[in-house]
Order: C-alpha cells, then sequence, then structure tokens
C-alpha cells in the first residue's frame, strides 16, 4: 500500500487523527492496522523532506519511505537516490546543483506573485526546490525547456490550501511512480498485489506501476481517463485513505 502523506493518509492540520472537516478520528490508524493485520507493507510516498519523513514512517511502524517526490527511496535503512546525473557529492547535495543553475530564480521571477518559497518547509532539503502558489506546470515546464532547463521539472504535489497548492522543482527524471517501481522491485511485489492512494498529479502516475489507485475524494489530480486502474473514494483524506484500504483488502 503506497500512500502518500498530506491530504491523504492525514487528515486537517496534517493529522493521523483528524478528518478533513477537523474531526477527531481513528480510522486512518485502523486501515493501518488492517494493513498489519492482512500482511501488507505500507510505504509513505511524500514530498516531505528525509527526516519528517523517517519519523512519520518510524511513527507508524514501517522500514520504508519515498522522500521529496520520489527523489530519494529508503529500504530497511539503506538510501538511495533516484535523481540521475544529479547525485550527491561532497560538499555539494542536489539541491545545491539545481540551484546553480539558475532555474529556481527563472521561475521565481518569471512568477512572481503567483510563486513563493514554501517557508519554512523548503529548508533543509537535499534535493528538491519547494514552492507554494498557483501556476500551470505544464507552462512552467515549457518555459524550463525554452530556457535551457529540459534536466528539471516542475510538479504539482497537490493543494494545500484553496487556490493554493506546493510544487517542487526536482531532476526531469524524479517520480514518485519511479520510486514506486523501485521498492517494488526490492520486494519483489507484483504489479497486481500493489495499490496507491493519494491526492496529486504527481500521486495519479502512480497507477503506471501499481494494479489499482484510488484518488481521495479531495484529490485535485488532473486527467484521470488515461488509466483504467484509478478510482475515486467518496471520503476525503483520512476517511477516504481508510475506504481505500477497506475496499482494497476486501474486494481482494
Amino acid at each position: 500500500m503506497y500512500t502518500d502523506l498530506d491530504g491523504t493518509l492525514l487528515g486537517r492540520g496534517a493529522s493521523l487523527f483528524r478528518t478533513a472537516e477537523g474531526h477527531f478520528t481513528l480510522l486512518a490508524a485502523r486501515a493501518l492496522e488492517a494493513c498489519h493485520r492482512a500482511g501488507a507493507e505500507v510505504v509513505i510516498k511524500s514530498g516531505r523532506r528525509r527526516v519528517q519523513v523517517m519519523e512519520d514512517a518510524r511513527l507508524i511502524g514501517q522500514s520504508s519511505y519515498i522522500f521529496e517526490v520520489g527523489a530519494g527511496l529508503v529500504v530497511d535503512g539503506e538510501t538511495t537516490f533516484l535523481t540521475g546525473d544529479f547525485q550527491p557529492r561532497e560538499g555539494e547535495s542536489v539541491h545545491d546543483q539545481i540551484a546553480a543553475t539558475g532555474a529556481p530564480d527563472l521561475l521565481l521571477g518569471r512568477y512572481e506573485g503567483r510563486l513563493e518559497y514554501h517557508a519554512p518547509f523548503h529548508i533543509g532539503r537535499e534535493v528538491s526546490h519547494v514552492f507554494r502558489g498557483l501556476v500551470d506546470a505544464r507552462e512552467a515546464n515549457e518555459l524550463l525547456r525554452a530556457e535551457g532547463h529540459a534536466a528539471l521539472r516542475l510538479v504539482d504535489n497537490g493543494e494545500i490550501a484553496p487556490d493554493t497548492h506546493t510544487f517542487h522543482l526536482i531532476p526531469a527524471e524524479v517520480s514518485k511512480a519511479r520510486a514506486v517501481a523501485a521498492h517494488m522491485r526490492a520486494r519483489g511485489y507484483t504489479r497486481e498485489e500493489c495499490v496507491g492512494v493519494g491526492d496529486s498529479a504527481e500521486d495519479l502516475d502512480v497507477a503506471e506501476v501499481v494494479g489499482r489507485l484510488f484518488l481521495v475524494a479531495n484529490a485535485v489530480a488532473g486527467d484521470t481517463s488515461r488509466f483504467s486502474n484509478v478510482e475515486r473514494t467518496e471520503a476525503a483524506m483520512s476517511e477516504g485513505f481508510y475506504e481505500a484500504v477497506i475496499r482494497a483488502l476486501a474486494e481482494r
């Protein structure tokens, strides 16, 4: 079970114990219990920093997780950066290398007033430059290509407030789908054994590698018609995650 965190497993205020409306609930925790009882591994796939995702994975008792929108994968304590030609070097992170290209300044300048660093969550990044605002990611990627930055792409990782999304500037080949596929290979999982849950366009692409993908009711994920294995839950956020887990387990 590959799940996004914010807006999916977690409810309002990024709480495991809140619904989308902020009411107290144990449904997300019960869904995790159901996975444990069924022998289904839960893997967080998040845009958050490695240390944040590590703590959340530890909290729910899992040893694998995906951080910074698929830039990094941890399996039983072993970290792999899935960043292609951009690799950490002594004294220089991938985040530093992306900054040196000038691409972050290009985006902030072109979309001034519509895009800004997602403070304070942009601090301490190993790979991605994370922004908040409201821009068309496809248009931004056309700009990057036109200005000689085809090795990078801007991804929309979901809505965090009305008319405000989180965006990550990452190496072009980085994706949650690629990281999920890498974890599946490491564990020896088949596509039919795997389920994804999420709320963003980046989560939607995971449908390419898993047998079934659920978008929670609050998801803003674009065109789903290109996939035959995608469905929406009736409930939002943590309650939607519970619904996805119970349906997947019961129907299997």
